[in-house]
């Protein structure tokens, strides 16, 4: 008897440990996928600072913008890349000379981030557009300032005119008389 009452109490716990298994494993699952939830909605989420800039910049461009607006604000307003197509924005990559003045060209790695940033979010060049080196004379600049009256001529401190903002790279919040135009 001994021996039948012994195995039977192996096979109940032969058959519990399955079932322990099976709760251990769910809980795991439970808590993998919750902590998985937790970090893709971190990632997701709205960050709670206003976007300034006018494109939405995905986590593989952001340091060459950071480089970008650390190396071209020194001395004036950041433009966005869209301002510019990218041939104009390559060839500024490329000249020591800048409107007058010596620069420093960057080197890579600095130059390589600053330039996938610039190509991804410049604008095409018309095959037929001569490639344009001032703001007014930027295809892309007037197409995204089609009812603006320009200051001629047109400079980069004149952002600020109708982007209080444009200093810190916000181009998306616009003085209270172009907000109410819109």
């Amino acid at each position: 008897m001994s021996n039948i009452v012994k195995r039977q109490s192996r096979n109940r716990k032969l058959k519990r440990k399955p079932i322990g298994l099976l709760l251990v494993i769910l809980a795991w699952s439970l808590a993998m996928g919750w902590l998985l939830a937790l970090a893709t909605h971190t990632q997701a989420a709205t960050p709670t600072s206003e976007i300034g800039t006018v494109d939405v910049v995905p986590a593989q461009y952001q340091l060459g913008q950071e480089l970008y607006i650390e190396n071209c604000s020194t001395c004036h307003i950041a433009l966005p890349p869209a301002v510019l197509p990218t041939q104009t924005w390559k060839n500024l990559l490329e000249d020591t000379q800048h409107y007058g003045s010596q620069l420093k060209l960057l080197v890579d790695p600095p130059r390589i981030l600053v330039w996938k940033y610039l190509a991804t979010f410049s604008r095409l060049q018309l095959q037929d557009e001569q490639t344009p080196y001032r703001v007014n004379s930027s295809r892309s600049f007037k197409a995204l300032h089609p009812r603006v009256k320009l200051p001629n001529p047109v400079q980069i401190g004149s952002c600020v005119t109708c982007h209080p903002s444009a200093a810190n790279f916000n181009f998306r919040r616009l003085t209270p008389e172009w907000e109410n135009s819109n």
